[in-house]
């Protein structure tokens, strides 16, 4: 076993405690099966003891408290800066000695919890460890620069200065499983977050309408929150390729209907997920009148088409408050160059939809194809992905989709001896160092000789938020590619 120098103490969320005695033990037992998890993925040895209303966590890896503080069932952590036996003159002077200099010309405080047996009370310790201070510093209860915590347990007394707050709710498990609708959004992704913490585990379900670039900006997203959130499962993602999906739905529905028809597709591979893993609800990111598909109404018509529940965490949010929630959860980076795929229409949705009108609506459709996509789906274990899982396969493309910007990137000289029917010339530094000049609206497809520095612009391009692919093959392999698919060259 490793020197195990960084001690934690972490204090259980005040919900545990009013669990019944059974019910919190098996919530402690979560909460001890996720820390377990967290201290896991820091890769260091660690000693954990459970205390029952105090848990300690010895670690080699100085990043221990940080993966910690991220388990759900905790209301907050401490780094402990010196112990001593639990007699109070042993208090006062490892206090005296560790917190003198630290406090020295300025306030401080001194706060004692006592827990236990003892000859001398949590007051004791305030005014005996403040006395010895208050000879180098001025005492300030209200708004000290250095507060000095002691709390006093049966065997040990632990000293620090800071309380970490940690994200309260209950311990991942404890309350089921749900599937969560995911885009990768600000919306979705904070939904998600906020059914972790009151102990759900997800699996994600994601309905693909954008293509590979846009698969991978999701599953960054997906990962963010099974690598930094999901201590204590192990999240999946079912990709659901739903291109054929809209094809079918542009083609047999109503244009104003297209949008709360879309969802009802969701919703409906969704519940199919559900079924086959087991999962007790769905979770979506919507908020009332947010979008035309998330009035009253709309929302009343696109649940109606599934029997399970439907929880939506953000009902009552506005989007400033959402993005904020993003912020600290850290997604807000990567959903704020997520393209917006689902806004199918912009002529004048419906947004009072009675369910008796949206199923009438879908009869031109045949809804097995829903069920064909959710066959047809992959599942990927999020925390097996690593950074060439979610890099490679999404860079290059083997065809030219329609509607796509092409870009040649190489020499002028060599783009005028030939190039792609009604593609561009762009320097490759220039588009390189300044990529804010393509349209986000469209997709790019990128070649150059080899096909190789277009996968290194379009990954520059897809982490800024375009779909943007390299040809695979290069220049060989689009003239193969416009050869086979009969497409005159100049």
């Amino acid at each position: 076993m490793a020197d195990l120098r960084h001690l934690i103490l972490i204090r259980p969320c005040g919900e545990l405690a009013i669990k019944s005695r059974q019910t919190r033990r098996r919530f402690q037992r979560g909460l001890v099966a996720a820390l377990q998890d967290a201290l896991a993925s820091t890769g260091g040895d660690y000693r954990l003891r459970d205390e029952w209303n105090r848990l300690f966590v010895e670690a080699e890896n100085p990043g221990a408290a940080a993966a910690v503080s991220r388990v759900f069932g905790i209301a907050s952590i401490s780094e402990v800066e010196a112990t001593a036996e639990p007699r109070l003159d042993a208090i006062v002077e490892t206090g005296a000695r560790v917190y003198t200099d630290r406090v020295r010309g300025g306030t401080f405080a001194v706060r004692a919890r006592r827990a236990g047996r003892h000859s001398f009370s949590s007051r004791d310790v305030n005014y005996e460890l403040g006395a010895a201070l208050n000879r180098y510093a001025e005492v300030d209860l209200d708004r000290p620069d250095v507060s000095v915590y002691v709390e006093v347990r049966e065997g040990r007394a632990y000293f620090f200065s800071r309380k970490i707050p940690g994200p309260g709710g209950f311990p991942l498990g404890v309350e089921g499983r749900a599937v969560a609708l995911l885009s990768g959004g600000y919306d979705s992704a904070v939904a998600a977050w906020m059914l972790l913490r009151r102990g759900v585990t997800l699996s994600y379900v994601f309905c693909n309408l954008g293509g590979s670039a846009y698969e991978r900006a999701v599953l960054n997203v997906a990962k963010l929150l099974a690598d930094g959130w999901s201590y204590g499962s192990r999240p999946d993602i079912h990709v659901i390729d739903f291109e054929d999906v809209v094809r079918q739905l542009k083609g047999g529905v109503e244009e104003r209907y297209w949008q709360v028809v879309l969802k009802r597709l969701m919703y409906r591979a969704g519940a199919a997920v559900a079924a086959e893993i087991g999962a007790h609800a769905i979770v979506t990111g919507e908020s009332v009148g947010q979008v035309s598909s998330q009035t009253l109404a709309n929302l009343r018509s696109i649940e109606e088409c599934v029997t399970i529940p439907v929880l939506r965490p953000l009902i009552g949010f506005d989007k400033q408050e959402i993005i904020a929630r993003s912020r600290e959860i850290g997604t807000y980076t990567l959903s704020e160059k997520v393209r917006e795929y689902c806004a199918l229409t912009e002529e004048h949705p419906v947004t009072g939809a009675t369910p008796e009108q949206v199923a009438a609506a879908e009869d031109g459709l045949d809804l097995s194809i829903v069920d064909r996509a959710v066959t047809g789906r992959r599942a990927l274990d999020l925390r097996g992905l690593d950074s060439a899982d979610l890099v490679m396969p999404y860079l290059y493309t083997a065809e030219v989709p329609d509607g796509s910007v092409v870009i040649d990137t190489r020499d002028r000289q060599e783009y005028d001896r030939w190039h792609y029917p009604g593609s561009e010339h762009r320097d490759f530094w220039e588009l390189y160092s300044d990529s804010d000049s393509l349209d986000r609206d469209r997709s790019y497809v990128l070649y150059c000789d080899l096909g190789l520095r277009t996968a290194q612009l379009a990954e520059k391009l897809q982490g800024s938020g375009y779909e943007a692919y390299s040809f695979k093959g290069g220049v060989r392999g689009l003239r193969q590619w416009l050869e086979k698919n009969a497409v005159t060259t100049d």
